[in-house]
This record gives structure tokens, C-alpha cells and sequence, in this order.
């Protein structure tokens, strides 16, 4: 087996990208604190085609080295917006007919695998704060706590890497 060259990848360029048909998902980042990880977010939400990033509180916004650092580039190809409050964005996404999910452990939350998202949805999906998660009163909000179950002794994994394992999953359960 080869490696795929850059031409065989097919790759569409900026505007395409910009005027093709979205999956109906808006990632929103809680209180992300580190650059690293909204910029891996980026390209995470630029690969599934995501409807938009949405950044509350702390987290950084474009445009920032560090971000593109680890987004290369999806931070100008992606749909994003900045909200003070994560419960203002939350109001805001579901007014547009957003379903909110968050992304963390909760009593009653759902396995990530056992979620089955409407083809006809549209979905939110909150990650937190690299220490804290996402905030009570978002949890509080939410209509689904999704969890990825896991079974070593670290008691969660990086946000950027949860938010990639359930964008695959609700992209999976979407097409």
C-alpha cells in the first residue's frame, strides 16, 4: 500500500468548502483554555464539514499562531462565533433548532454509542474545560449528557480527543 498523494485526496479548496453542504453539528467549546486544543477542534470540526465552532468564555479565538498551529488552516475555512456565556450560546443554538448535548460524565448520561442522533436533527455538542468540564449550569441545560465510556484508571481523556471520538460518532449515525 501507498500513501495517498495531495491530488488523490481530492481535497476542495477554502470557498468551496465555505458554500458546501454542512453536517448540522455546532461543536462549542466551554471554557477550553488551551490553544492547542481549540485549534485541533478546528480541523477535527473543517474534517466532519461541521456547521460552525462556537467559542465561550476563555477560549481563545482566531486569529492566533497557536490556534493555527495545531488547526492549520481550518480556523479560516471554519464557521465560528464567540459567545461571553456558554448559556447565551446555548439560548442561541437551540432558537436556530439545535438539540444540546453535552459532552461529559453526569449520573444519566448516555454511552456515546447507545446516542442515536436524527438524520433530521441538528445538534450541539458541548466539551469543557480541560479540569473542570463543561460548567453545571450547561449540564443543567442540556437535553443529552453524552459519555464515552472508558475503563483505564485516568478518569477522562483530552477534550480534543473526546470531541473528535463523538463528532465521528454522531457524523457516523448522520449520514
Amino acid at each position: 500500500m501507498e500513501k495517498k498523494t495531495i491530488w488523490e485526496l481530492e481535497r476542495v479548496d477554502v470557498e468551496t468548502f465555505r458554500r458546501q453542504e454542512k453536517l448540522p453539528i455546532a461543536i462549542v467549546l466551554d471554557n477550553v483554555r488551551s490553544l492547542n486544543n481549540i485549534g485541533s477542534i478546528f480541523r477535527t470540526a473543517d474534517g466532519f464539514a461541521l456547521d460552525r465552532v462556537v467559542l465561550c468564555g476563555i477560549s481563545a479565538c482566531p486569529p492566533s499562531a497557536e490556534i493555527h498551529k495545531t488547526a492549520l488552516g481550518a480556523e479560516e475555512s471554519m464557521k465560528w462565533e464567540y459567545y461571553e456565556s456558554t448559556l447565551d450560546a446555548v439560548a442561541a443554538l437551540r432558537s436556530q433548532g439545535f438539540t444540546i448535548c453535552c459532552l461529559e460524565q453526569v449520573t444519566g448520561s448516555i454511552e456515546l454509542q447507545e446516542f442515536k442522533p436524527s438524520n433530521s436533527g441538528r445538534y450541539a455538542l458541548i466539551v469543557g474545560h480541560e479540569v473542570q468540564g463543561v460548567d453545571q449550569r450547561v449540564v443543567d441545560a442540556a437535553d443529552y449528557c453524552l459519555e464515552i465510556p472508558q475503563h483505564g484508571t485516568k478518569h477522562s481523556l483530552n477534550v480534543a480527543v473526546s470531541a473528535a471520538i463523538a463528532l465521528w460518532h454522531l457524523s457516523q449515525s448522520m449520514h
